[in-house]
């Protein structure tokens, strides 16, 4: 199952990779947009920037931006950098090895066979999903983009009508 700090670290990337070349974006921003605690945010920030998958900038205008191009940034890349290795026992895992205790032969250890199978078949998706790919997926008129502290709030005046209100009441009236 996929860790709470995966989701959101996850969550936090396909954000930034939409703000992708509109600078960085605040943690408080990012959190609020994703309902995620912020403190946890950025523990989880801080380990994506040590695996080189965001980068910092402090001071005025600061935030979290990808080191990357979002199409060079895939989710297997993102969960070895906050999970560790994909593989479900440490006999099968390319990146951390370690021979099964209670593995009398690993040639025909019937776990090891399966559990190697599935995570190739792993690792094969997610090593070939993208952020821009999920991002492009994704209905675009439906997800907001993370708030810029730089841009005033705009103002909108709605008034509300029924639809089935005359044209005469639904046009705004103009003041002398």
């Amino acid at each position: 199952m996929l860790s709470r700090k995966s989701k959101y670290g996850l969550k936090a990337l396909l954000t930034l990779a939409r703000e992708a070349g509109r600078g960085p974006v605040l943690v408080s921003d990012l959190s609020a947009r994703d309902a995620i605690p912020k403190k946890f945010l950025e523990a989880i920030l801080l380990d994506l920037n040590r695996h080189g998958l965001v980068q910092s900038q402090k001071g005025k205008g600061g935030g979290y931006f990808l080191r990357r191009a979002p199409a060079e940034i895939t989710f297997g890349d993102v969960i070895r950098a906050l999970e560790g290795p994909l593989a479900l026992v440490p006999c099968v895992s390319q990146t951390a090895y370690a021979r099964c205790t209670e593995c009398v032969d690993e040639e025909t250890c019937g776990v090891r066979l399966a559990m190697g199978e599935v995570r190739d078949a792993t690792a094969r998706i997610l090593d070939n999903t993208t952020l821009a790919d999920v991002n492009g997926r994704i209905d675009r008129s439906r997800v907001p983009s993370a708030p810029r502290r730089r841009a005033a709030p705009a103002r909108i005046r709605l008034q509300r009508t029924s639809p089935a209100a005359p044209a005469a009441q639904r046009r705004r009236r103009k003041l002398p």
